[in-house]
């Protein structure tokens, strides 16, 4: 439903590694970037953009992110605790969201709430 989000993160480096290694598994990867910005999404067209900004604070922004099945939610929860993430809430079926829906949720670097879903 959206073309591109946008966030601000106060050590681009730190998000990029996060990011990278979390959405490999949902077949994102990094596309257009510098020491200000990276852009990551399907291969050409970049979606997630993160902005280097001194001093950002997390904003607790809540991005849900689309995966193909359970192997993937279960990929994109691993490889995002190795790059750094903190746990908030493992992969697993969320029946009061829906009776299909599994997901797995990650605190970024900077306190965003990242989710990998398979509704």
């Amino acid at each position: 439903m959206y073309d591109h989000i946008g966030l601000k993160v106060k050590d681009l480096a730190a998000s990029r590694r996060f990011y990278e290694a979390a959405l490999a598994p949902l077949g994102h990867v990094l596309g257009s970037h510098d020491d200000t910005y990276a852009g990551l999404g399907p291969k050409g067209a970049p979606a997630l953009w993160l902005y280097a900004v001194q001093g950002a604070k997390g904003p607790g922004t809540h991005i849900a992110l689309r995966a193909a099945d359970h192997k993937a939610v279960d990929a994109f929860y691993k490889a995002g605790l190795k790059a750094g993430a903190k746990d908030n809430g493992g992969p697993g079926p969320r029946p009061d969201y829906s009776p299909t829906y599994y997901a797995a949720f990650l605190i970024d670097p900077d306190g965003n709430n990242v989710e990998a879903v398979c509704p």
